[in-house]
């Protein structure tokens, strides 16, 4: 069906409309595997950035909460490579959300 191929590239593309709240939606939602499968990939792509500058920013913490010196870039450093992964998540869900439309339809049924 076009319908559950269309949800599922959609999930890919949702990078740039809603990246959480649609593949979730989705997820509960739908009853094809394929789809389903398709949303959680989705889904933990667009964490990945997000999860990186929290492990910069919560490793700036416990070092100035122990003291280590020499520390204080990086936050930004965490933000810089947030950035550069953020740009890769996007260019990755688009060709994704592409490769996803152009498979044969039969595994949408």
């Amino acid at each position: 069906m076009e319908g559950n191929k269309l949800l599922a590239a959609l999930c890919y593309f949702s990078v740039f409309f809603a990246p959480f709240l649609f593949p979730i939606i989705v997820y509960f939602v739908t009853k094809h595997e394929r789809v389903k499968e398709h949303a959680k990939k989705s889904l933990l792509s667009h964490l990945i950035p997000i999860a990186i500058v929290m492990i910069a920013f919560g490793l700036f913490f416990i070092f100035t909460i122990v003291g280590v010196d020499g520390w204080i870039g990086l936050p930004f450093i965490g933000i810089v490579v947030g950035g550069i992964v953020h740009v890769i998540v996007i260019v990755w869900n688009v060709i994704k959300g592409i490769q996803v439309i152009q498979e044969a339809g039969g595994i949408y049924e």
